[in-house]
């Protein structure tokens, strides 16, 4: 029985690919134009640090062709995708963000004209129902690029599953690359109100990724109207995810200094209380003992340095609607500025 439905299907795909086919041979002497222009067209580069990116505005800069199917949910054509007869061993990420989405031992030719495969890594994948009405979408789960289509129920593999994906939503990493990825470093300050504290950091040469959050309280996983009713005593912060061999802490530890007022305390401009607090949360002795030097740097300057310079302790992330929020919202910081200071 699953031998005949297995046949069945494998006609009714062949069919649906003659029929492709026939439509994109209508429209051929009218695309090969604009084929031929978007194939003169750079490519993205494939970054070589492999860090996945949430931070929308450092996402991998896309062609028009790469756009038309990430953002504007297109489709490549049939059978022209880079990794349609790709057979070597290594991982798929997601073209915009760079987030593992499927390992080539999860593919299998599917006949169909565009890569399959039968499972994805857990949580990199998202599905949603398409606009169409009938068929399931699958969009990265990080930063929501179209990605194809899912289809259950095809007999193809054991695990039953097809996720058809456009190989221009996806970049592929060979397996001894995928193990040379770029180190990281993190560091985490708290300048006041966490939009402003982001907005500089997110914009900084070197920046991989920025999370805002709460550090340096009591209280287990708080949530922003516990932090403001002033009861767990933790700061409004953010974590800044960075690639060393582009910037180092003590820049950013200047950036810190620099984009915001260090001499107030328990408050910056209009926000008054101990979550708008100026406080370095250091991760080692080497960071501690940076941010104590440029301190004092600032004090024999003559400036009344408020900030404190503390061990870090558990950061715990803040809400999503906080996450990029002068990015995502538009506008500047009321209560950061930039000041040279060194």
């Amino acid at each position: 029985m699953n031998l005949c439905l297995n046949r069945l299907i494998q006609k009714t795909m062949m069919l649906k690919n003659i029929i492709s086919l026939f439509i994109v041979s209508i429209a051929v002497s009218a695309c090969s134009q604009s084929q031929n222009q978007l194939s003169s067209n750079p490519k993205t580069t494939t970054t070589k640090n492999l860090q996945v990116m949430t931070d929308s505005t450092n996402w991998n800069d896309l062609t028009p062709e790469e756009e038309r199917v990430i953002v504007n949910k297109g489709t490549e054509m049939i059978w022209q995708g880079e990794y349609v007869d790709n057979h070597d061993d290594g991982t798929y990420l997601c073209k915009r963000c760079n987030a593992p989405l499927f390992t080539s031992d999860a593919k299998f030719d599917s006949g169909s004209g565009w890569p399959a495969f039968d499972d994805c890594i857990e949580g990199a994948v998202e599905e949603v129902p398409d606009r169409d009405g009938y068929r399931t979408e699958i969009v990265c789960s990080n930063c929501k690029g179209h990605l194809g289509h899912v289809f259950k129920g095809e007999h193809f593999t054991s695990k039953n599953t097809r996720h058809c994906v456009n190989s221009i939503s996806m970049q592929f990493i060979p397996e001894e690359e995928m193990n040379s990825t770029t180190k990281t470093d993190t560091a985490i300050f708290a300048s006041g109100c966490f939009w402003g504290t982001e907005y500089f950091f997110e914009k900084a040469e070197g920046v991989i990724d920025t999370q805002v959050g709460y550090i340096g309280g009591h209280k287990d996983n708080p949530t922003y109207k516990e932090v403001c009713a002033h009861t767990t005593g933790h700061a409004e912060a953010v974590r800044v995810t960075y690639d060393p061999t582009k910037t180092d802490y003590e820049t950013l530890t200047k950036l810190f200094f620099e984009t915001h007022d260090p001499t107030q305390v328990n408050r910056q401009g209009p926000d008054i209380g101990d979550q708008y607090r100026t406080e370095i949360f250091y991760l080692n002795d080497d960071q501690k003992a940076i941010a104590e030097k440029l301190k004092q740097e600032l004090v024999d300057g003559g400036l009344k340095v408020a900030t404190k310079i503390t061990k870090a302790t558990t950061f715990w992330e803040g809400e999503d609607y906080h996450e990029h929020y002068y990015s995502n919202k538009g506008g500047t910081p009321y209560c950061h500025a930039y000041t040279k200071r060194f």
